[in-house]
Formats: C-alpha cells, structure tokens, sequence
C-alpha cells in the first residue's frame, strides 16, 4: 500500500519534515518513491507540488492525518474529492 506522510528531518528542536510518498510497511524515514514537499513547524510553511500531490492521491495513495490536515489548508483534497466526484459521475454515465 502507498501513503503520503511526513518524513522527519532537521536536529533536535527544530524539526523541518518532508511530505512523501512512501511504501507504508518502510520506515519513515527510508528512502521514499517521491517527495512532494515540505512543512516546517516552527514558522508554519508547508511547500507542495500540487500537481504531483494530485496525482498520487489519484492513483490510491493514502495520506497519513497529518498530510491529509495540510493537503486541506493548501485546497488540494478538496480538487481531490471532486475529482474523484467528477469520476465516479463520468463512470456511471458510461454504463
């Protein structure tokens, strides 16, 4: 199974995480398929390739609760859920 979580980085009190896309039975911090960005806590500015973000979600990646928490202030599950939405309509309508 495929998810998108956070990786951690950065020393002790200051940590800075990298948003990727990872083997869920791996580690966190082993090497992941794709990184999508970045967050940092400390002053709060998460950086996301929305297009790939987009597109892993798409294509049945999992986002962790933290993720899916940033993915909705950046708008990106929203154009998710519709699209998904959009799908489920077209695939209906073709039967």
């Amino acid at each position: 199974m495929v998810k998108i979580r956070l990786a951690r980085k950065g020393r002790t009190h200051c940590a800075q995480y990298r948003i990727v896309v990872s083997d869920s039975r791996r580690i966190p911090n082993s090497a992941a398929l794709v990184q999508l960005g970045s967050w940092d806590p400390n002053s709060n500015t998460c950086t996301l390739n929305e297009e790939e973000a987009l597109k892993w979600l798409l294509q049945g990646a999992i986002p962790s609760d933290s993720v899916k928490t940033l993915l909705s202030k950046q708008g990106i599950y929203k154009k998710f859920l519709d699209a998904k939405l959009a799908a489920k309509k077209a695939n209906k309508e073709a039967k």
